[in-house]
C-alpha cells in the first residue's frame, strides 16, 4: 500500500496485516509504503528528492517526492521494487513532471537493475495524458489510468492524476475506489508477473 500526503510521525509500525516498510522524512507531503510480512520480505528501502519545481522553491511542501522498497515475493520467488511517486504540482509544467518521471525511473533500476518495477502515486498530469503515454513507451514503461477519475472535487481540474507505471510486469486493471478523507480518490492495481505466476495487487 503506497501512501500520498501523510503525516509521517503519526505512521503505525503495523496496519492490520500491514508492515511500514520506511516513510520519506524531509517533507510535510509524506510518502510511506506499507507491504504484507506473510507475502513479501523487504530488503531495502530508499527515498529520494527530484528535481524542483519553482512552487518547491518558494513553499518547500516536499524534499522527497519518490519512496523505493525493493521486495521479493515469498510466494513465487520474484523480486521486484515497489514505489510511491508524488510529481510537482499543476503550477509546473508537463515536462518537469516528465523529467520528475524519467529520474525516479532511473533512481529505482538503481535499487536493482532488470528488474520488474511498479511505481504509484499522484502524477499530477490530467491533461495531454497521451503525450506521456508515448513518453512512457518510448522508455520501455507502460503507463496505465484507472477506470474513473481519480480527482472530482473542481470542475477545471477534474480528471486522472493518479497513476500506475510498470516494468515487466502485466497490468491487469487500476480500479478507482470509492473516496476516503483525501481529495483524491484511492486505485486498486492489479497486476501479474506472468503467464505462469501469481497475481499480486496493490493499494495507492
Amino acid at each position: 500500500m503506497c501512501l500520498q500526503e501523510c503525516d509521517t510521525t503519526d505512521l503505525p509500525d503495523t496496519l492490520g496485516p500491514l508492515h511500514l516498510a520506511d516513510s520519506t522524512k524531509g517533507n510535510r507531503l509524506g510518502l510511506a509504503i506499507y507491504y504484507r510480512m506473510d507475502r513479501f520480505t523487504a530488503f531495502e528501502t530508499n527515498t529520494f528528492a527530484l528535481k524542483k519545481s519553482l512552487h518547491d522553491r518558494v513553499l518547500a511542501p516536499a524534499h522527497e517526492r519518490l519512496i523505493g522498497t525493493r521486495v521479493v515475493d515469498n510466494e513465487t520467488d520474484h523480486e521486484l521494487v515497489i514505489a510511491s511517486f508524488h510529481a510537482a504540482p499543476l503550477t509546473a509544467s508537463n515536462s518537469l513532471r516528465r523529467k520528475q518521471i524519467k529520474a525516479a525511473h532511473a533512481e529505482l533500476l538503481g535499487m536493482g537493475s532488470g528488474l520488474m518495477t511498479l511505481m504509484v502515486g499522484d502524477f499530477n498530469y490530467p491533461f495531454f495524458t497521451k503525450n506521456l503515454t508515448e513518453h512512457m513507451k518510448n522508455s520501455g514503461y507502460e503507463l496505465s489510468l484507472s477506470d474513473r477519475r481519480t480527482y472530482t472535487r473542481y470542475k477545471v481540474f477534474k480528471g486522472h492524476f493518479d497513476f500506475a507505471t510498470s516494468l515487466g510486469l502485466d497490468i491487469e486493471n487500476v480500479e478507482t475506489l470509492p473516496r476516503g478523507a483525501s481529495d483524491h480518490l484511492p486505485i486498486l492495481v492489479s497486476a501479474e508477473y506472468g503467464q505462469d505466476s501469481g497475481p499480486i495487487q496493490g493499494t495507492p
